[in-house]
């Protein structure tokens, strides 16, 4: 596999006909324990349905989703919100940044990240917020690329096993 990451913005067609890629990425993340809405057991089937539900936000134009890929594989994905209310027109919501395990420690969240962003100054968004489960490598990640920690909620949500589950909230300023 090669170690360039490729990342793309996937349209609604791109997403449906990667849904099964994404998915794939998505099941992996639950079962590694990512909390990012979903609990154990997780199906790939429940993990296509969601990028299927994705497809539709993108094609409203309430989110752009960006894959990662390596040697051509999808491997990582994120989504921007932007779907906001209209005293929040400058800001936009991160969500989902989720990589393979097989693709970890070789850029591809890092780019991710980078991506997101640039994607989200091209819609004129200048404020970036994003939650994550406190002291995962997420929460490392993005200190790394310069995001701001507000503070944490305590028992925010579960991680996929039932567990209770605080976060960080995080912001950006573009």
């Amino acid at each position: 596999m090669s170690d360039e990451v490729d990342i793309v913005a996937l349209d609604a067609g791109a997403i449906a006909a990667a849904a099964n890629d994404l998915g794939r990425v998505l099941a992996d993340c639950v079962e590694a324990g990512a909390s990012v809405h979903f609990m154990l057991p997780f199906a790939h089937d429940e993990a296509v349905a969601f990028f299927r539900k994705v497809a539709g936000e993108v094609g409203r134009g309430d989110t752009t989703l960006l894959a990662a890929r390596l040697g051509g594989r999808v491997v990582g994905t994120v989504q921007l919100g932007l779907n906001m209310p209209p005293n929040q027109p400058h800001r936009a919501d991160v969500k989902k940044l989720l990589v393979h395990r097989d693709a970890r420690r070789r850029g591809v969240g890092t780019a991710l990240m980078a991506a997101v962003e640039h994607a989200a100054a091209r819609h004129g968004r200048t404020l970036l917020v994003l939650d994550t489960a406190e002291t995962g490598d997420a929460e490392r990640l993005y200190v790394r690329c310069g995001w701001v920690r507000a503070g944490v909620i305590p028992d925010y949500a579960l991680w996929p096993d039932g567990r209770l589950c605080d976060a960080v909230i995080f912001w950006k300023r573009l």
